[in-house]
């Protein structure tokens, strides 16, 4: 794998501080390779233009890319096309379905079923609607040994309406046993939304063989542009689901009184879509592809479990979290707050994320405010994390 390290050209170029870039944010998002950013100047040069909207060859052309891009989108996720929706990112994907279908659906004192490892993209959403509606939420706790969600059965006993939960912790990295919890709630007659923005780029996901049904991820966090996200429901779902936006493409026809929708997909993608970055996704797509993603999956596996182990030896420093194969790890390091952390860090030229990561019900659970964050993604090395390790020991040195 380290020889795709060339095909990022911000390793070449950015060089703070006169020292090499060691890029450890990938869960917040991802480098691009240079394929994927030529694909946006070869799209602009060559065929910008409106989609479906122009009887003339460019627009053909262009809706013609979209659409491709719609379908190898699919293909990746083992989807059909007419399951695939494009929207902002895997917060809008999950407002969607919670504006939508969950609002559709719900009623007072019916119950839905989140983790307390939930980005706040799949707990905001619910308690805002849960203001308008009025029904129950309860949080999976999580085992403080393992950090895996603890006694799933006895919130499904209670027959939740819906099960909305992340596939990887964006703070922990710890993977739940989706396909368990999916097969499970079914019986219970609950419907299950997935949050895979932390999965979908670091293993093959497979919607079929989950049955999930529905599931979000994010373009910039798999190599591709930013403002560009997918959401994956099942073709029935989606056609009886109502459109949240309105105007543009997604109507048949409109009067005074009256207003008619296109079927799903298309109903849900509003006014001017941002096609460029779908189409430039598709590149990304390939790119992955080109390396395989059981090669990818092989690598983060090797290099999360060379990172926590090197993680583990740094004098003060203690890791939320077990040794896990996402290359997400979140730490303390003695009294030293995460933010002077990263400060200390970035004269190294070595890039953390710290924070909360948009996960305070999980922090409040640890009993922190803050905690310091990498995340790996293929163009990391065993000497990134060695580097990493010397930086976060002349920290720990200090104090």
């Amino acid at each position: 794998m380290y020889k795709y390290k060339k095909d990022f050209p911000i390793f070449k170029n950015t060089k703070f501080y006169n020292k090499d870039l060691i890029y450890l944010d990938n869960s917040a998002t991802t480098q691009k390779p240079q394929i994927v950013i030529d694909e946006y100047a070869k799209f602009y040069e060559n065929f910008n233009a409106n989609i479906y909207r122009g009887i003339y060859r460019l627009s053909e052309e262009a809706t013609s890319m979209y659409e491709g891009a719609r379908t190898s989108i699919a293909k990746f996720i083992n989807a059909k096309s007419n399951e695939i929706v494009f929207t902002r990112n895997t917060t809008e994907s999950l407002n969607l379905v919670v504006l939508s279908f969950a609002k559709s659906i719900l009623k007072k004192n019916d119950l839905v079923v989140l983790s307390v490892v939930e980005h706040h993209s799949n707990i905001v959403p619910w308690l805002i609607l849960q203001k308008e509606i009025g029904f129950r939420i309860e949080y999976i706790d999580i085992n403080k040994e393992s950090f895996e969600l603890e006694n799933i059965d006895k919130y499904l006993e209670l027959k939740p309406k819906i099960v909305s939960i992340t596939q990887v912790s964006n703070v922990t990295g710890v993977e739940n046993n989706i396909k368990e919890i999916i097969r499970k709630a079914h019986l219970k007659g609950a419907f299950v939304i997935i949050d895979a923005a932390q999965s979908v780029p670091h293993k093959k996901i497979d919607v079929k063989d989950l049955d999930c049904d529905f599931l979000a991820f994010s373009a910039h966090k798999m190599l591709g542009p930013v403002g560009i996200g997918i959401l994956f429901g099942k073709e029935d779902l989606l056609e009886r689901m109502n459109p949240v936006l309105g105007g543009g493409e997604m109507i048949l026809s409109v009067d005074q009184d009256s207003c008619t929708f296109k079927e799903a997909p298309f109903k849900f993608e509003a006014g001017t879509v941002n096609f460029a970055d779908a189409i430039v996704f598709k590149k990304s797509i390939e790119y992955l592809d080109g390396i395989g993603m059981d090669n990818i999956e092989k690598y983060i596996k090797e290099l999360s479990g060379y990172t926590y182990e090197n993680l583990s030896k740094v004098n003060g420093l203690k890791i939320y979290g077990q040794k896990n194969n996402s290359g997400i790890y979140s730490f303390s390091l003695k009294a030293v707050h995460s933010h002077d952390i990263a400060s200390f860090l970035d004269e190294d030229n070595i890039a953390i994320r710290a924070g909360h990561h948009c996960a305070q019900v999980l922090m409040n659970r640890f009993s922190v405010y803050a905690l310091s964050r990498v995340s790996i993604y293929i163009y990391n090395t065993k000497q990134d994390i060695d580097n990493l390790c010397i930086s976060l020991s002349k920290i720990s040195d200090l104090f």
